[in-house]
């Protein structure tokens, strides 16, 4: 593995890089999401941040630090979605050319925002790792900087930043639920619960649908697995080397839930906290509804990721409600 594993340092020092661009998401409880899980639960809302999601903390954590040279080449990455927003959004900021390839068929919403923000859009593929081949092919041929999606230090120490405003908000918490798909916002969020309060607990959740970090963390190996979620930002098919071996060693525990109990926990947070919130969003939620049982008693921080919902699914979701 060639990437040095981000330390608390890194965190704070990210934190100090964002501040001037982003301010802290609100860490809001609802009565009703209390009753529904049966402790208290505290959410952290970053789909207020100004792509809809927890992502461009690292977006901007990065591109920040580019040489000149590198931001003279301009960049290149992979997306679903939401890291594609942050690099556009960050690549926007500062002044450097972004070239976002997408999977076909990707959420029209954050294609639009991507397309917004300025990043020329190439879609490629039927999903991301597919999108991520042709993403490193035009990096070797057109000299573009390639940025790994998970694979990358300063995303991470960036993405962070947002587990160390839970702990600031709600110094009491006892357990953080983070959705997975790369696994960056875990990793990050297990640097900063072991260096702030060791005894603090940081879940990780998965869709079943898609299950490679999942099991790449069981089995303490790199291992590829079907990619059928609707939670596209849980979608990836190839598990990430850096994130992983963060999560190895400081994951505390690691969870399947199904796409029904994802749809589910979507409906049952824009009932409770009257927020859009996108299925991968959701994924910390339903890890909390079904360990509701071993969280008793407990106070939990859950991830709203990101609110990023196109048109159709939410269209689509409100009739699965009735």
């Amino acid at each position: 593995m060639g990437w040095d594993i981000p330390t608390f340092a890194d965190v704070l020092a990210a934190r100090r890089r964002i501040a001037p661009y982003l301010n802290p998401t609100p860490l809001f409880s609802y009565p009703v999401l209390t009753d529904i899980v049966g402790t208290e639960v505290f959410v952290k809302h970053e789909n207020h941040q100004p792509i809809g999601a927890f992502k461009v903390r690292g977006g901007i954590n990065l591109i920040s630090q580019l040489t000149d040279d590198e931001r003279r080449r301009g960049v290149t990455t992979a997306s679903t979605g939401n890291h594609g927003q942050s690099i556009a959004y960050a690549a926007r900021l500062f002044g450097v050319k972004a070239v976002i390839c997408v999977p076909e068929r990707a959420n029209p919403a954050k294609m639009a925002s991507m397309r917004g923000l300025g990043a020329q859009l190439v879609e490629h593929g039927r999903d991301f790792d597919d999108a991520k081949a042709h993403c490193q092919e035009l990096a070797s041929s057109q000299g573009y900087l390639f940025i790994d999606s998970g694979n990358e230090p300063r995303l991470i120490a960036g993405v962070a930043t947002s587990t160390l405003e839970i702990l600031e908000q709600e110094p009491a918490i006892e357990v953080v639920i983070v959705p997975i798909g790369g696994g960056s916002g875990a990793a990050g969020a297990s640097i900063v619960a072991r260096a702030v309060d060791p005894s603090i607990r940081v879940i990780g959740v998965q869709s079943a649908q898609a299950p490679a970090a999942y099991r790449s963390w069981k089995e303490r190996a790199l291992v590829e697995d079907k990619c059928e979620t609707i939670a596209e930002g849980l979608a990836t098919r190839a598990p990430f080397e850096l994130p992983q071996t963060i999560l190895w060693e400081l994951l505390d525990d690691f969870i399947l839930v199904s796409d029904d109990e994802i749809l589910d926990a979507q409906l049952r947070l824009i009932d409770a906290t009257r927020n859009m919130v996108e299925a991968s969003g959701a994924a910390s939620t339903a890890a909390a509804l079904k360990l509701k049982q071993d969280l008793a008693g407990k106070r939990v921080a859950v991830v709203m990721s990101g609110g990023n919902v196109s048109r159709t699914q939410l269209q689509a979701l409100l009739t699965r409600g009735g």
